[in-house]
């Protein structure tokens, strides 16, 4: 029986742990070659630990997976874990990892429907700077962006590697007051961030892929009411990365 850590992915996430096209990942789910089920949507479903020991099949012997093409799927480092990565990282950032490379979002061009959020966050909040960031082992890459020009930058400067780490708000009164940020260059630098808050966004398996957050040049923190819109904008932006990933 599979544990409860046993990690549930969508047909799209096994397909990029296996390095095969989304059609073959669902050949080898419909003939029985990686263990399924259907959720009451009728999505199909598996656990890590069928995907890990398939991949552990066919790197001991020649079998029918063996005639995947290379290129099938898109891999890349990125979406491979870091050892002693320069950044907090959760426990499971390998299954976070693989949530976030089947949303299939990063490096996509800008969207209405994630520049809306970004756009009410700042609103609701007064907050200049608005962000839905995309954290991949290297960098964090704005879906959205509202006040901030750079598109990305390294995965070590990113407020948003320890907003990932809790389930609530992680908000940063004042950055230069704080240790773990002081130093950093989009502090001392532009767009010179005083005041973060964030929220985690789920994606595949309520795998926290990255968040969407406000910034802003002053300290300041957000009230009860800037907080709770801030959590429901964060649920939306959610819900639709996991329609991606289905």
């Amino acid at each position: 029986m599979p544990s409860d850590e046993d990690t549930v992915l969508t047909t799209r996430a096994a397909a990029a742990m296996l390095g095969v096209a989304v059609s073959t990942a669902q050949q080898w789910i419909e003939n029985g070659a990686i263990p399924s089920w259907k959720t009451p949507g009728g999505h199909r479903r598996v656990r890590l630990s069928a995907v890990q020991r398939l991949i552990g099949e066919r790197a001991a012997s020649t079998s029918p997976a063996a005639t995947a093409q290379p290129g099938d799927v898109a891999s890349s480092k990125e979406f491979m874990p870091i050892d002693r990565p320069p950044y907090p990282a959760p426990r499971d950032e390998a299954a976070r990892l693989l949530a976030l490379d089947a949303s299939g979002l990063v490096d996509t061009p800008a969207e209405p429907a994630f520049d809306r959020l970004t756009w009410l966050a700042s609103q609701v909040t007064e907050a200049p700077m608005a962000l839905i960031s995309l954290l991949t082992a290297e960098r964090q890459w704005f879906k959205s962006r509202i006040g901030v020009d750079a598109s990305e930058t390294p995965r070590a400067w990113a407020f948003c590697s320890h907003a990932i780490l809790q389930q609530g708000l992680f908000m940063v009164e004042d950055a230069l007051a704080d240790p773990r940020f002081r130093d950093n260059p989009l502090v001392t630098g532009a767009p010179h961030i005083r005041f973060y808050a964030g929220f985690p966004l789920l994606g595949a398996a309520d795998q926290p892929v990255g968040t969407l957050c406000v910034l802003d040049t002053e300290p300041r923190k957000l009230r009860e009411r800037e907080v709770r819109a801030l959590r429901e904008l964060t649920a939306l932006a959610s819900e639709e990365i996991k329609r991606r990933a289905e």
